[in-house]
């Protein structure tokens, strides 16, 4: 009788363990896959649509998805998919920000060019 105790202490544990793992996966992949949704729309905020299509279309991709897959409760696939999805909106919100330096920089550099005519032909 008292390994039969203890046979079913021993699995009434495993079972509460595994409830734990399962419950413990769910709450990180979802706020996983919702960084990840705010770092795409940061990104499109950034003018990632226009600035780096490829990227952003990639991100938005894995964000559907690392969706689907939380709703199919697969929570391993979908905190994977979310973090790619947050290194491609990373990097869209990266090239968009820098092609807008890049081009901020440019017109500078033409005004300054303007500029230095202008005092060229005062002299």
């Amino acid at each position: 009788m008292e390994s039969k105790n203890r046979l079913a202490t021993l699995l009434c544990g495993s079972l509460l363990l595994a409830m734990v793992g399962c419950a413990s996966q769910k709450a990180p992949a979802t706020a996983d896959v919702a960084v990840s949704k705010a770092a795409v729309e940061n990104a499109v905020s950034a003018g990632a649509s226009d600035l780096a299509p490829e990227e952003i279309s990639a991100a938005r991709a894995k964000m559907q998805r690392a969706s689907a897959a939380l709703a199919a409760k697969d929570y391993t696939l979908a905190r994977d998919l979310a973090n790619q999805a947050q290194a491609d909106a990373k990097l869209a919100q990266s090239k968009a920000n820098s092609a807008k330096a890049t081009a901020a920089s440019n017109a500078l550099q033409e005004d300054l060019r303007v500029l230095r005519e202008e005092v060229d032909r005062a002299k």
